[in-house]
Formats: structure tokens, sequence, C-alpha cells
């Protein structure tokens, strides 16, 4: 029970926010600031994904807002934007189109209901520790996801930037180009364009630090688009009010259970991944894995309680985040609050924001999204890599990010598989072909007879098959000696392989004599009874027991002809 007591402690110790927070006022006009411009770019965002979850546009609202407050103070990032996100408010309106009302209308109390669910399942897989597991991610995966991001963002917002209505899908919007350059806004453009330069230009012509390029171009190009009163889109109309409360329908809880489980794993991964890349961005942030996803889950339970859409750490906004200076979780704060405040009664506000503004914004967002560490040296980077990198960017832009993200772990997973198995690839050769300490004081007719095999690496199912292909070698010999010093460890693949190797060749009256395994390669061994099926005497201290009990059994096999004496 102390055992038990001191884990949870550890744990809770470990899922303590208070590091954070302690840190907030180290960078409060910059944090601030930052959430400011946060929160207008997150704003037409969580409208959208409200709409596009057929829940409403105010869901979306009430979910980046439980994003900023909860997820920003519970989190593991530092500057991690929390709220509604593309794959998650695709997945959830998938959920909701098989459970509608008598009426035609979503069930709102299962939808939000099922959001709940997803954060305590969320809770529980933080306390298992899964975020771990992110690290696993190869580079050539994350760089290909970040480039493919970054195109989405630029892809999806041209026709914003160019004054026309946002289009739903990258398909839609890469097959749109030439009809929407040919069909441009041109007020808009430059509006678009104003914004832009004046973001690539503030940094250039003051060292005021404190004001984000981004916020100054939000500014500028707001102000110019009011003053000449120009008629382009602008952010549309914000709902108001105080949330409804939603109460997880228990008697509904073995049918929220799929759909919550897979928003879960969902948010974890959509989470940890944008994590991964504003690790690559910022100098000063490492995230906290197990803790992004705790607070993720608590973001989960807080939106599902007041009617908010699934939240997750947004890769867009999180790298805004950064760019205008956010370094504490005081911005994600404040891109709460700022939501929070329009809601309840300053929507008219962002009523005067043209929506040219947040494409310029976002154009840069995505422009620097891409890794530039990657694209100089692509040409020159191994053919796997390449091959990942590719893969997950195309997928990424074309498909779905988990689609690709899944897909280019896979390839990342097999060639690596490869590569390791041509790398340690076992060979049975002779004892006179060794170079194996002892193999001297044997007679040169006897070595004939004796073979070695000595893999070096892993046993693990990528050298199985290599295992199986020596087989056909061993008629030539009467004693094979495996030495397995040099095995790390060995899997159930591994440990089989090896068991029907020595088998075929004791069937072919080839002695099989098994020496040098550490202890956990013995333990799997003895545990999975391999031993047992080969034979415990067969298995011997050295290389020396090994051949003397091979001339032993080739003395056996061939009586009457003079056997040499042992070696020393």
């Amino acid at each position: 029970m102390d055992f038990i007591g001191n884990k949870i402690k550890g744990f809770l110790s470990e899922m303590n926010p208070w590091p954070r927070i302690r840190i907030m006022g180290n960078n409060i006009a910059q944090d601030t600031l930052a959430g400011v411009t946060v929160a207008f770019i997150a704003l037409p965002l969580a409208l959208g994904f409200g709409v596009a979850s057929g829940l409403g546009a105010i869901t979306g609202m009430w979910g980046a807002i439980a994003g900023g407050f909860v997820g920003g103070l519970f989190g593991g990032s530092n500057v991690g934007v929390s709220g509604p996100t593309g794959p998650k408010t695709v997945q959830l309106a998938v959920v909701m189109h098989d459970h509608m009302l008598a009426n035609g209308q979503p069930d709102l109390s299962f939808a939000f209901g099922c959001v709940f669910l997803s954060g305590v399942i969320m809770l529980i897989l933080a306390a298992m520790g899964v975020g771990k597991f992110i690290y696993l991610t190869p580079y050539s995966v994350i760089s290909g996801f970040m480039c493919g991001i970054g195109a989405i963002v630029i892809i999806i917002e041209l026709n914003p930037f160019l004054g026309l209505p946002t289009l739903s899908s990258v398909r839609e919007a890469l097959l749109s180009i030439p009809s929407s350059l040919m069909n441009t806004h041109f007020d808009a453009l430059m509006i678009s364009l104003i914004t832009l330069g004046t973001i690539l230009i503030w940094p250039k012509i003051t060292k005021v630090i404190w004001l984000p390029a981004p916020l100054i171009g939000l500014v500028v190009g707001t102000a110019i688009a009011n003053f000449l009163a120009l008629d382009i889109d602008y952010i549309p109309e914000v709902p108001i009010g105080l949330p409804d409360l939603y109460l997880p329908p228990i008697s509904q809880f073995y049918d929220m259970l799929p759909p919550a489980a897979a928003l879960a794993g969902l948010a974890i991964y959509d989470s940890l991944l944008t994590c991964v890349v504003i690790d690559q961005m910022s100098d000063d942030d490492r995230h906290n894995s197990d803790q992004e996803i705790w607070g993720q889950g608590l973001a989960n339970m807080a939106a599902g309680l007041i009617g908010g859409l699934t939240t997750a750490t947004a890769t867009m906004r999180s790298i805004a985040n950064i760019q205008c200076g956010a370094r504490t979780i005081l911005s994600t704060i404040v891109h709460g609050c700022v939501l929070l405040a329009l809601v309840l009664g300053l929507a008219p506000l962002a009523s005067y924001i043209p929506m040219g503004c947040l494409a310029a914004i976002l154009f840069k967002v995505g422009y620097d999204i891409l890794d530039f560490r990657v694209f100089p040296i692509l040409h020159r980077i191994p053919t796997p890599s390449k091959i990942t990198f590719w893969t997950v960017f195309l997928l990424t832009v074309w498909e779905d990010l988990l689609v690709a993200v899944g897909v280019g772990l896979a390839i990342a997973f097999f060639l690596f598989v490869r590569d390791m198995s041509e790398m340690w690839k076992p060979k049975v050769v002779g004892l006179e072909e060794s170079q194996k300490s002892g193999a001297e004081l044997v007679p040169a007719h006897l070595r004939k007879q004796i073979a070695v095999l000595e893999p070096n690496g892993p046993m693990f199912f990528g050298i199985a098959d290599t295992l199986y292909r020596q087989v056909d070698k061993l008629t030539d010999y009467q004693v094979l000696i495996i030495s397995l010093i040099h095995v790390p460890m060995v899997d159930l693949s591994g440990a089989f392989a090896l068991e029907d190797m020595a088998h075929h060749a004791q069937k072919n009256g080839t002695k099989v004599l098994i020496k040098g395994m550490n202890p956990a390669v013995r333990r799997t061994l003895k545990e999975l009874s391999v031993m047992e099926h080969i034979g415990e005497e067969n298995f011997v201290e050295n290389f020396e027991a090994a051949l003397n009990e091979g001339i032993d059994y080739i003395g056996e096999q061939f009586l009457g002809r003079d056997i040499p004496p042992k070696t020393a």
C-alpha cells in the first residue's frame, strides 16, 4: 500500500501546475499581447469548427475557452495553445452523424458526454505514462508533418488572402487555385499584403520586442480597412451569452465509450505531435508529455460540461503564440480571457477585423512551420528518411495528418528493421574460417566438421528469416556451436527461430551447442521453454567446453577413427 501511495503521490506531484504558474510573471507584456493576437486568430477557427461539427458555432468558442484556461493551466507545455482542431472536429462530426434525435437535431447531451468521457480516459492514460512513446517518433516523420501542416495553412488561407470565401478542404483549395487567382478581390488582397508586409518589416525597423509583429500587422490592416470603409469580408458575428451545463448521461455510458476512446486517442497524438513541433521551434521550452495529456484530459472534461467542442493542442495557434513572443502559460490564459470576454459581450469589436488580416498572419505562421532545417539538405538525407518524409508530407496535405503519421511510422519502422537485419545478419561459418580463440587447437580435418554461428545484436523478428535460411548450410557439418555472447536480447520470434534451427539441425544429425548467454537472454529462453525443447544439456558455459563436447560427438559418430585429445 505504501508503494502505491508513493506512486500516486509522485504522479500528482509531477502533474502539479505550480512550476509553470510561478514563471507567469517573467514575460508579462509579450505574453499578454501574444494571447490577444492568438485569440483573434483562434476566433474564426473556433466558430468555423463549431459550425463544421454540426453542434453550432458557440460550441467551438466554449471549446477554445476551456482549452485556453484549463489546458493552458494544467498542460505540459509553456506555450502550447489548446482548442478545437480540424481532425478532432471531423471525428466528432462523424460520431454525431449516427446519434441524432428524432427531430433531426444532434443529441447534444450525448455529444458533450463523449467529450467529457474522453477527458476521463485521457487522465487514466496520463497516469499510465503513455506520453513517453511520442519520443519514439523519427525526425523524418516529425519534419514531414511540420512541412505538411505549414503547406496546409498556406493553401487553406490562400482564398481569404485573395478576398474569397474559405474552402472546406485542402483538396478543394488546391484544385481551385487557378479560379481563385482569376477572381481575386483586389481591396481584400491589398489589406492582406499590407498586413503581411507589416509583419515582415516590423522586426527590421524596431527593437521593441514586446510588441509582436502579428499584432501590429492586425492593427494596421484593420485600421486601414475601416478607415477606407472597404467592402470586404470581416470576422462574422460571434454568439454571446453564458454557457449551458451538460452533465454526462450515465445511462448511455457503454454507447459513449467507443467514440470517447477514439476522441481521446486522437487528442493525445494530435497534442503530443504538436508539442514535439513546438519543442523544435522553442529553445527554452520542452514539454512534459504525460502532463500535457493530463491537461488536455481536464480541458475536455471542462469542455464537455459547458457544451464545448473537444480540444487538443493546436499547431497553428501554438506556433503563432511562439512567434508573438510568448514564453509562459500566461499567453494561453489571456487568449482564453479574450475569447470569454467576446462571448460575454465584446463580440462587436471582433466584427471590425478583416478576414484578410488573419489570412496574412496565418500565411506567415504557415511559412515558419516549414522545416528549413531539413529543406536545404533534403536531397542528401538517407533514402529511408527521404521516403518517410515525402510520404508523411504528401499524405498530411492530401489525406489526413493521422493517416500520414501512421503510414510514416509504419514505413520508418519497416525500413529500420530492414537496416538492422542487414547490419546484424548472422551467418554460419566453418570453424576453420572463424577467428574464435581456441579453434587453432582443433586439428584441421575436424575443423571442417564444426560450424560456428555468432549473431551480433538483438535476435528479433527482423533476423528470424535469416536464421531459417542458414539451416541449409548445416548439412556440411556434424557440430554447430551457437555463441550468444553478443546478443543483448531475444524476442519471441528470435527465440522460436533459434529453437526451430536447433531442431532442424538435430533432426539431420548435427549436434547443437549453445553458449555465452547473458542473464536476460537465458531467462527469456527458459521462460519460453526453448532451453527445455533444445535440451538443457546442450547449453554450455564457454567455447572451449563446446569444442570438447563437439569433438566427443564427432568421435561417437566416427568410431574406429583416431580422435585427437580434447582442447585444453
